[in-house]
């Protein structure tokens, strides 16, 4: 089993608080600052959680098309994915409520492989899957 890990630091209440944000496992980016104004209005160079699940479901998908483009014998040249997830105020308060896959890709396949080849790849790529609430999340609280 692998499993990645991140931290983040929360100062304050939602509104005027901050935060910071690590990606533990790799070390690769942080700590990158957080905020609700980043979330509901402007980024001004800070992210929110929306924007890291866009940028983890922009590369899982990348990878998992990557892989059946591969499977079928015509491997990508290249993708180029732009996910946006939307956050929406509802009835029970902010929600995720849709994340929105563009692709685009180069290589030696037709239009209707890499199409098929698209919609196989949103559905097993584990990020899409897990946005599908095909996940068990489970919880561990105390007291520092």
């Amino acid at each position: 089993m692998v499993m990645r890990s991140a931290t983040t630091t929360w100062e304050g209440e939602l509104f005027t608080g901050k935060g910071t944000v690590a990606l533990d496992s790799s070390g690769a980016a942080g700590p990158l600052d957080v905020n609700w104004p980043a979330r509901a209005e402007s980024p001004n160079g800070v992210t929110s959680p929306e924007e890291l699940i866009a940028a983890a479901h922009a590369s899982c998908y990348s990878m998992s098309l990557a892989n059946g483009l591969a499977k079928l014998g015509t491997p990508a040249e290249r993708l180029e994915t732009t996910v946006q997830v939307h956050i929406e105020k509802g009835e029970s308060g902010f929600g995720i409520t849709r994340s929105e896959i563009k692709v685009r890709g180069t290589g030696s396949f037709d239009e209707a492989a890499f199409t098929e080849a698209a919609q196989t790849a949103k559905a097993a790529c584990p990020v899409s899957r897990a946005l599908s609430n095909d996940i068990e999340v489970t919880l561990d609280a105390g007291l520092a």
